[in-house]
């Protein structure tokens, strides 16, 4: 029997989707390249079930979705889906899919590295020591640490509870932010307090981790005021998408001292251009919005996409379908 057509952006080690992705999706899928499509698309336009949404890629406009009759589904291989217009496709007939929580426990570890990074000066603390022009270690140039401070989450979804399961390792206080309030027993668990107001939880944190979904409540939820209200100590950390932050308010928060330090998987754009003024900071970490990247994590996204794409072709339900 044959397979069903699927639509991907290009295969690419680097940049697109990678060989071990292919493997997966040919189990049940004959992939189309995009390039292919384009130059083809009156061979294909009437065979493609499935788009698989890696790295963002292929867009996602109208346009591609007019040239596409009998899609059934746009599987995202990632858990944001902020890049699609949900409602747009979903006005077609067609379902969307994102494959949530597969990632959580390796994101709480990068989010937990960034903390550690930035409560020890580690980054600066590694330059120092591998600088061809070091003669000796200041031996009074200390680090805030981590140990018994209070971890201040903002969205307490699966990633924010992943990391509040690791903070318990450093006797870390955790307090959390969320639209809605946790179990009694999840908040036992790790150790937890809610706050229902963002602005009364800040001023108590040593350390203020992003984690929420982007949503037009959470764009920009920290700005300027948020700022004003942490700690002159307190480090930032965000490993949600970058516009949940304000990158001029924080670059002004960081200059003047109204915070101590950030430390960054996300920003808006990515990669920032070159002179962006965040780049120049020593108190500032960026990593390379790396945090799924680990070879289990990725399988686990993409045959979340594959599962999720199979349902739809079938006629079963998704397991994670995007219905907002």
């Amino acid at each position: 029997m044959a397979k069903p057509y699927c639509l991907c952006s290009a295969q690419d080690e680097l940049y697109q989707v990678p060989a071990n992705f292919v493997k997966e999706i040919e189990k049940h899928f004959s992939i189309v390249w995009i390039e292919e499509f384009n130059s083809n698309s009156e061979v294909y336009s009437d065979k493609i079930v499935a788009i698989f949404s890696i790295h963002q890629q292929p867009k996602i406009t109208k346009e591609l979705i007019d040239r596409l009759p009998k899609l059934k589904i746009v599987a995202v291989a990632a858990a944001g889906y902020n890049h699609i217009d949900v409602q747009m496709v979903r006005s077609y007939g067609v379902k969307v899919s994102n494959a949530p929580k597969v990632l959580d426990e390796t994101v709480a570890d990068l989010a937990v590295a960034l903390i550690l990074a930035a409560g020890r000066n580690l980054i600066n603390g590694v330059k120092l020591a591998m600088s061809p022009s070091t003669t000796f270690f200041p031996k009074n140039d200390v680090a805030k640490g981590v140990f018994g401070t209070t971890l201040g989450i903002v969205g307490m979804g699966g990633i924010g509870y992943k990391v509040a399961f690791r903070a318990k390792a450093f006797n870390m206080k955790v307090l959390y932010n969320n639209r809605s309030r946790r179990s009694v027993k999840d908040e036992e668990q790790v150790g937890a307090t809610y706050f229902s107001s963002l602005n009364e939880m800040l001023p108590l944190c040593d350390y203020v981790l992003v984690a929420v979904n982007v949503t037009p409540e959470t764009r920009k939820i920290m700005g300027w005021k948020q700022f004003e209200l942490m700690k002159t100590s307190a480090t930032l950390l965000n490993v949600s998408r970058g516009v949940t932050v304000d990158q001029e308010a924080l670059v002004k928060a960081l200059n003047c001292g109204e915070i101590h330090s950030a430390a960054l998987d996300v920003t808006d754009p990515e990669p920032l251009p070159r002179n962006h003024p965040l780049l120049t900071m020593n108190n500032v970490i960026i990593s390379p919005h790396c945090g799924s990247a680990t070879e289990m994590a990725r399988l686990a996204m993409i045959g979340k996409a594959v599962e999720n794409a199979v349902a739809a072709v079938e006629g079963t339900p998704l397991p994670s379908e995007v219905c907002d």
